[in-house]
């Protein structure tokens, strides 16, 4: 267990050390990617501007302009936690082109060496995408009417980020280890991310779905892609009833620990059937 700590250790100190030498683009990358929130403001705007000109009431499923701002601004900190580009595609490369072979003739656990890498990304990148990130939020504060959540609701938001990361990790390396079975998962992975836009929340909030002819929200009330966008975003807005809010949590880490066992799973199994040749 220890030997396995270190290695997992010497993984992650290598993998802060490279990122942090050629990856100072995060900063301005960062940046770039709010920018599509000003069409959001824009859009919302206009929105609820029209509504109110109608003579109702500026709000949809609870949401107010400003909450539905606040709304984007909040899912592009979840996205930022949960969203693992490459690393399906890594894993199917791998297996594909026989370089997972290194993981079997060494004492060294592929995902939990893929994990540590991608902590080491997640805390590099905020490490240099803090100052963008406060600018924006500084610039859009007045967005958020409610200020700051109180101390219990601030801790759940927390937590829910982490498992979040942790959730869209498990998730995308079951997807990237079908490769044992199918060599290109490329269309698996399409469908993927098409789901993934749509029923994490990350396009807009899962409150809005329509309760007839289908009740849409009850369909995916216990879906593991609505906590790597929405749920975060929700924690922290309030919109979770405060009744329900641990009780998600705890769904949350169930789809959590579901995913691990079937990521271990797959690769347990994989590996029995695996066949490399050559050096």
């Amino acid at each position: 267990m220890v030997t396995q700590l270190n290695t997992w250790w010497y993984f992650f100190r290598i993998s802060i050390e490279e990122r942090l030498v050629y990856r100072g683009d995060f900063a301005l990358g960062t940046l770039m990617r709010f920018l599509p929130m000003i069409t959001q403001i824009f859009l919302w705007y206009a929105i609820f501007e029209s509504i109110k000109a109608s003579g109702n009431e500026a709000n949809i499923a609870g949401y107010g302009y400003h909450d539905m701002v606040a709304y984007y601004l909040l899912v592009m900190i979840s996205r930022a936690f949960s969203s693992m580009p490459g690393l399906t595609g890594g894993i199917a490369r791998q297996i594909k082109d026989g370089e997972i072979k290194k993981f079997l003739i060494q004492p060294v656990d592929m995902l939990g060496c893929l994990l540590a890498q991608r902590i080491a990304h997640k805390l590099v990148y905020y490490l240099i995408a803090i100052v963008p990130f406060s600018i924006v939020f500084f610039l859009c504060r007045g967005f958020f009417d409610s200020g700051w959540p109180n101390a219990e609701i601030l801790a759940a938001y927390i937590l829910s980020l982490i498992m979040g990361f942790g959730l869209g990790f498990f998730i995308e390396a079951c997807i990237g280890l079908v490769g044992f079975w199918w060599l290109e998962v490329t269309s698996i992975t399409f469908v993927y991310m098409l789901l993934n836009f749509f029923l994490s929340g990350h396009m807009f909030p899962l409150d809005l779905l329509p309760a007839e002819p289908i009740d849409w929200k009850a369909l995916i009330q216990f879906s593991p892609l609505k906590y790597l966008a929405y749920f975060p975003a929700a924690v922290f807005l309030g919109k979770i009833p405060q009744e329900q809010l641990w009780e998600e949590i705890l769904i949350e880490f169930a789809w959590l620990t579901a995913f691990i066992i079937l990521a271990r799973i797959l690769w347990n199994r994989g590996v029995q059937r695996y066949s490399g040749f050559g050096g």
